[in-house]
């Protein structure tokens, strides 16, 4: 296979979610009194991976699977990549290895009887697997999880791995198990690492700065949600200031700053990315 090293890696994720799931206070007992909108906040980025021709990868939400499993579907019939993003979005470092163990399991179950195939890949919510956490990498190998984008290489509000190393493809090695890991991209600002291919700051900067960072980067890791792009969506009044601004703020150009990102940049998926890497050569991180 052709090596991709040395070429720019553009890859697209998303991770398939509600609008209030950027939530990580109240319980999900009071999900199902929110208004739905992820079917048409989910068509909107298959409608725009359509117009271009463009492959994904789709981390899927075990709670979205089990309550909408048409939206699985239909991800999985346009040809995209799935992977699992937790069952009920809890934040990794707020359980126990056992607790953490059983959540994966039940949202891998429920992603896995929808589209008929073992799910290998995996995302925590809000990057929370941190140096405290690596146990967390041990139980997705004994799950069948062979590809990871749950690190964040750079300080987080809820999780974060500053000690991780370079923002490339690598492998993670603990205690005799082996996982191929695709972190966040960062960029340096005044010695501050963020990331600007996903979340808040994609809507928060203009859309030249994204474009030139990204023709500047040979490793570019996206993430997106469905409420990213939706201007309409009811605002969570109970969320700390500075949440409810990241969760909020630029909603109304981000759909078209997506459509124009998509448009511009030839992207791919992680699987792609992954079966074509010289892994010989990857670096290990040894944790």
């Amino acid at each position: 296979m052709k090596n991709i090293n040395d070429k720019k890696m553009n890859i697209l994720t998303f991770d398939i979610e509600e609008w209030f799931h950027c939530d990580f206070i109240s319980s999900d007992k009071n999900w199902s009194n929110y208004e739905v909108r992820i079917h048409k906040n989910t068509d909107f980025i298959l409608d725009v991976l359509s117009n271009y021709n463009r492959k994904a990868t789709f981390f899927i939400l075990g709670w979205i699977a089990e309550k909408y499993p048409e939206i699985v579907k239909k991800i999985h019939a346009e040809g995209h990549e799935i992977g699992c993003h937790s069952m009920k979005h809890k934040l990794v470092h707020s359980m126990t290895p056992n607790q953490f163990r059983e959540d994966t399991n039940r949202a891998l179950n429920e992603i896995e009887k929808i589209i008929g195939e073992k799910v290998i890949m995996y995302r925590a919510p809000a990057f929370s697997i941190t140096k405290d956490t690596t146990w967390a990498f041990e139980i997705l190998n004994e799950l069948g999880i062979t590809h990871d984008a749950s690190i964040f290489p750079a300080k987080h509000d809820y999780g974060g791995f500053p000690s991780f190393g370079d923002a490339k493809p690598s492998i993670i090695e603990i205690n005799g198990i082996f996982i191929k890991e695709f972190p966040m991209n960062v960029r340096k600002i005044i010695n501050k690492p963020i990331v600007f291919s996903g979340g808040g700051f994609f809507r928060l900067l203009p859309y030249n700065i994204i474009k030139r960072w990204t023709a500047d980067s040979d490793y570019i890791m996206t993430y997106f949600h469905p409420r990213d792009f939706d201007e309409a969506q009811p605002m969570l009044k109970h969320l700390p200031l500075m949440r409810k601004f990241k969760s909020y703020y630029g909603l109304k150009k981000s759909g078209a700053k997506f459509d124009k990102f998509v448009s511009d940049f030839k992207t791919t998926s992680i699987l792609e990315v992954s079966e074509k890497y010289n892994w010989n050569i990857a670096t290990k991180c040894i944790i």
